[in-house]
């Protein structure tokens, strides 16, 4: 190969090639040396830090240096800050041993580009077994790294969504099997507007990217519609985890209905109070529902579907304790929830009538 060299060498006789070919060897393993497109390098295996002494085309068009910047050097100009030392080392151990290795290895181009470089690098022997040269070849997996995390991403994203999926169907399947009505119609109106709920807390979660829900914005969400101007909210700004969000809006959802029908709302002078507060471990939350004016809860044959389904699903969705009790002059119920929350930054509260 260097025709200064005293060790003999004889190239790898081809796997499969004709007479004429097999005469013209040398010169048409050159040519695909520099034709190729997968880059590729040599280097002196009996000097010092193993400097380059052939780089085809392709390598130089995809790590951007020209001839003069790459002969003569070490191929570690192609490392960089985020170039793994483990990586390295299996390298500098494969050289030390003088047997192949296969690497993926972030590489940079002139141009401060990273590249996920698979490299393989072969030693070459003389025929007297001494070392002579490194033969590495280069192939670019930057592109098939971006569809790979691309992919990986799709999974995952499937796989949550079918999560959240089921979540939601599961709460659809405990809407229609613990709603009560003796009028086709009234069913179907109660089952409606629960879904409507459930549809609306669905939006804040897609709107704010499943994370990072504002509990004060959920308890207005549900609240508002039913209270217009005659409920005052009070508490400071906690953030909820998703999974705490649909069943906890559908408690609302019924507080709210009930307060409407039977409760507070029901009448021209009664309003609503809520409040919220972080519980002392940091971990969850307390709502105090509070109807100020309501009249005596009329004492129902069976348990309604809020009832029900707030004992269900504060046993599993909300991880929570859920307590109501009536009062001559009002209704007073708590919701605490077990599950982590997180004050908000900002740490301010809010109030109004």
């Amino acid at each position: 190969m260097t025709p200064h060299t005293k060790e003999k060498l004889h190239g790898d006789l081809p796997s499969a090639s004709s007479k004429a070919a097999s005469a013209d060897r040398k010169e048409l393993a050159a040519i695909a040396f520099e034709r190729t497109r997968m880059p590729m390098v040599v280097t002196d295996g009996r000097k010092p830090d193993l400097p380059i002494v052939l780089a085809n085309k392709a390598f130089l068009e995809l790590t951007g240096y020209a001839a003069q910047e790459v002969l003569g050097r070490n191929c570690r100009f192609l490392q960089g800050p985020a170039t793994s030392p483990i990586a390295v080392a299996e390298i500098r151990a494969a050289i030390a041993g003088e047997r192949e290795v296969s690497v993926e290895i972030l590489n940079y181009k002139k141009s401060g580009e990273q590249f996920w470089n698979r490299l393989h690098l072969s030693p070459v022997h003389g025929d007297d077994g001494k070392i002579l040269y490194f033969f590495g070849s280069q192939i670019d997996m930057t592109e098939y790294r971006r569809i790979e995390a691309l992919e990986a991403s799709e999974h995952r994203l499937l796989m949550e969504v079918d999560h959240r999926s089921k979540n939601v169907l599961a709460i659809v399947d405990s809407i229609v099997r613990l709603s009560n009505a003796d009028d086709p119609a009234l069913y179907a109106a109660a089952i409606q507007h629960r879904v409507q709920a459930l549809a609306r807390a669905h939006t804040l979660l897609a709107a704010r990217g499943w994370t990072n829900i504002s509990l004060e914005e959920l308890i207005r969400q549900q609240v508002t519609p039913f209270a217009a101007t005659r409920a005052i909210f009070d508490g400071p700004d906690i953030n909820m985890p998703a999974p705490v969000v649909q069943p906890l809006a559908l408690v609302l959802h019924e507080l709210a209905v009930n307060a409407a029908h039977h409760g507070a709302l029901a009448v021209a002078q009664g309003r609503l109070s809520i409040s919220w507060k972080p519980r002392p471990s940091g971990a969850g939350f307390y709502i105090r529902w509070q109807e100020v004016g309501a009249p005596t809860p009329p004492k129902l044959a069976k348990r309604g579907f809020g009832t029900v389904m707030s004992a269900q699903w504060s046993k599993s969705s909300l991880k929570d304790a859920f307590r109501k009790s009536g009062r001559t002059k009002g209704c007073l119920s708590t919701l605490r929830s077990h599950r982590q929350a997180r004050p908000a930054h900002n740490g301010t509260s809010a109030q109004e009538k």
